[in-house]
């Protein structure tokens, strides 16, 4: 499953979110404080297998999502196809903000597979789009080999992480997400995992679905 943002001001980047009354953390607090903690989540057993979100260190992953940026499907949505200094200049603002997107690697049984962005959706770019609410988080998703890609697994993926969200982040009414219209596989793969198509939303580089995933509703999709 190829994934999302063909927008070139990278959904989720830290640089240009507005900011909500006493959200920004002060110098020198840890990474992942507007993410409640979010290298300390743990790991999800699921139907695939168990999965786990590891924060990226650039001098170790960067050439393995250099790699999975450079795939033509996952090109066509993230538009980060190019040398590995491309890939960087979309990491690194993450990297060195003020932790309210978090990039990770999707680590299943051992072997990272995946590459994910969680992030603050209410202090995103994004908020402008929609009618944002306090805490809600946002999903940003590819999935990095085509063995993995096609059978479900970005589905049992999605709704792992969509719950590991809800039971660390007490706050979080709302997972969100914005797959781009074009990509029908990502959005399939969202409604399968419980998301539900909330409107259709014009963002500077593409129309994309709102998909949403209740707190509420948890237990019933």
């Amino acid at each position: 499953m190829g994934k999302e943002p063909a927008d070139a001001r990278a959904p989720g980047d830290v640089r240009s979110g507005e900011e909500a009354p006493g959200e920004r953390p002060a110098a020198g607090r840890p990474a992942g404080d507007l993410l409640d903690a979010l290298p300390g989540w743990g790991a999800a057993t699921t139907p695939v297998g168990v999965f786990r979100l590891v924060p990226v260190v650039l001098a170790r992953d960067l050439a393995r999502i250099g790699r999975w940026m450079n795939d033509p499907a996952v090109a066509a949505f993230w538009n980060l196809a190019g040398p590995d200094d491309v890939t960087a200049g979309h990491l690194r603002p993450q990297l060195d903000g003020d932790g309210r997107s978090v990039p990770c690697l999707g680590v299943l049984d051992g072997t990272p597979m995946s590459y994910w962005e969680i992030y603050r959706a209410d202090l995103d770019p994004l908020a402008r789009h929609y009618p944002a609410r306090p805490h809600d988080t946002g999903i940003h998703l590819l999935v990095g080999g085509v063995a993995n890609r096609g059978r479900g697994v970005g589905t049992t993926l999605l709704r792992a992480v969509a719950d590991l969200i809800l039971d660390h982040r007490p706050r979080c009414g709302r997972v969100v997400a914005e797959p781009d219209l074009r990509n029908t596989p990502s959005v399939s793969a969202f409604l399968g995992a419980g998301f539900r198509f909330g409107a259709e939303i014009d963002l500077p580089d593409k129309r994309a679905a709102l998909m949403v995933r209740d707190r509420a509703y948890r237990e019933l999709l």
